[in-house]
């Protein structure tokens, strides 16, 4: 009875030791595999991040463009559905001379940073004014258009030639711009506008004197309607630059954008692009 029990124990006591050995096996069988899944890791950082954004971009054929869309006369819809304007006229030669096409991913304005900060778009092109802000998180390319304050009048007024004349006079004004501060500093009498057409409208009928307004605008204005009977007489010392728009740390894309607008500008074609939608020189 003695010997059968003893049998049974020493049985017991076998099947114990070989699942113990069962466990330690699996352990060690699985080590590698843990250990194989973490190095697997890095080496996929290492390949999605071997490119930078410009190679990245290079390879997949393509750049992905934020717009508005729907900002006249630098991104917006013709007549036939067509995306057109000055900025994307710009950035799709810059994209060309890059080497990829342009693909545009039209948004509101105050989505469009979001868009970039998300990596749906890897620039902006949207008439940008680089600021300090602005550059505090963005990076920003050479300006491809320099925009000032101008102070346009009546074509038959020959007596305001500058922005001290306008003391006393009546400007049409959106009572919150910065630009009705300008003609408040210079003394001018403040009539009230909903916007830039009805500025223009007032002071072509002569019921307000002179309009201080964004000189592209005014520019578009004349080269779409050149018999509006007002003129641009001074221009504002400030200028507000504007540029395309990177997210921080492409400064390889950054530098294809810089030497593709270079590049525009030594031949002839940024001027080109700029007579076109504005009938002068917006570049400088």
């Amino acid at each position: 009875m003695k010997k059968l029990v003893s049998l049974a124990f020493l049985s017991l006591l076998l099947l114990a030791l070989a699942g113990c050995g069962t466990a330690n096996n699996s352990g060690q069988s699985a080590a590698p595999s843990d250990n194989n899944n973490n190095a697997a890791a890095p080496a996929d950082n290492q390949a999605s991040g071997s490119q930078n954004l410009l190679e990245q971009i290079k390879a997949a054929g393509k750049i992905n463009i934020g717009t508005e869309g729907t900002y006249a006369p630098f991104t917006f819809h013709d007549q036939s559905g067509k995306l057109t304007g000055y900025d994307v006229d710009v950035v799709t030669e810059a994209a060309k001379r890059i080497g990829v096409e342009p693909v545009f991913m039209e948004t509101q304005w105050d989505a469009m940073f979001a868009g970039l900060d998300s990596k749906r778009f890897d620039v902006i092109a949207n008439q940008v004014g680089i600021r300090p802000d602005r550059q505090e998180k963005y990076d920003f390319s050479n300006p491809y258009t320099v925009s000032s304050a101008v102070l346009a009048v009546h074509k038959d007024n020959n007596t305001v030639k500058d922005f001290a004349d306008i003391k006393g006079l009546k400007a049409g004004q959106t009572l919150t711009s910065n630009l009705t501060d300008i003609a408040r500093k210079y003394g001018a009498e403040i009539v009230g506008v909903e916007g830039f057409n009805q500025a223009v409208d007032l002071l072509a009928s002569k019921r307000v004197d002179v309009t201080i307004n964004d000189g592209l605008s005014v520019l578009d204005l004349l080269h779409q309607k050149p018999d509006t009977p007002i003129k641009i007489v001074a221009k504002a010392p400030d200028a507000a630059q504007n540029a395309f728009v990177f997210r921080k740390g492409n400064q390889e894309l950054v530098d294809a954008f810089n030497k593709a607008l270079d590049e525009m500008r030594a031949d002839g074609t940024l001027l080109k692009i700029s007579q076109k939608w504005f009938g002068a020189d917006v570049t400088q």
